[in-house]
């Protein structure tokens, strides 16, 4: 399987699996069935209407299919109706969320993807490559890949917090920097959503190294603990 791996400031690597071309065309089949029933049952009600009118045929028929796509990764964080059924996602080659830019771009190459030979020169160029790229994401610089049970994770599992009455088990916690935080997050991320344990392993046993803690709490629970301690010993 291939993967995007997104190396952190702190040198370690987390790797996103990358969709498949089935996924792919399985999330496009999804999301063209829904625009062809909007169609069917937008044009019987304009017609029941008796409006005649091109104009608004357009705005109201033709314009939400045309910025289907682009409207719904916008809005969705990239995934429009079929990728979220289907659990892959548009994000950049570094592993950060697309941006509008981005997002654009691969609306506007959509026409060469898919316009030309039915959507065999995206097929294509998505199997040659080794990132998962159609035409449209090479110009944008993103890829779409797999997610592992998104809806088995909440912000809370992810981003830990710690209530008012918590008590620090670790005092050291505080030495923690910001970007230190934010890589634990990123780290147990990896961990939930892809069941990629490696990165958080190794960030475990650099933060005991740093912080010289001797503990015998597995690596998510320790990384979520330093969280906590930290929110709590930097709040006041």
């Amino acid at each position: 399987m291939h993967t995007v791996s997104v190396r952190t400031t702190q040198n370690v690597i987390i790797h996103y699996p990358v969709a498949s071309v089935g996924e792919r065309i399985l999330a496009y089949l999804i999301d063209r069935i829904i625009q062809l029933v909007y169609i069917l049952a937008t044009a019987t009600l304009l017609v029941r209407l008796g409006i005649q009118q091109i104009w608004i045929w357009g705005i109201v028929l033709a314009l939400p299919v045309l910025l289907f796509s682009l409207l719904f990764e916008i809005f969705m964080d990239g995934q429009t109706p079929g990728k979220r059924l289907v659990k892959i996602q548009v994000v950049r080659l570094d592993g950060t969320r697309a941006t509008i830019g981005g997002y654009i771009l691969r609306w506007l190459f959509a026409l060469v993807d898919f316009g030309v030979l039915g959507g065999a020169i995206a097929v294509m160029v998505v199997a040659a490559g080794g990132k998962g790229q159609r035409l449209g994401d090479v110009v944008a610089g993103t890829t779409v890949i797999k997610l592992a049970h998104p809806r088995e994770v909440s912000a809370n599992t992810i981003f830990v917090t710690a209530n008012e009455n918590y008590v620090p088990v670790f005092a050291q916690a505080i030495q923690l920097h910001p970007s230190d935080i934010e890589l634990m997050h990123r780290a147990l991320e990896a961990d939930i959503r892809l069941g990629n344990s490696e990165p958080l392993e190794r960030l475990v046993e650099k933060i005991k190294t740093k912080l010289g803690i001797h503990s015998d709490l597995n690596a998510a629970t320790l990384v979520q603990t330093l969280i906590k301690d930290h929110s709590h010993l930097t709040s006041g």
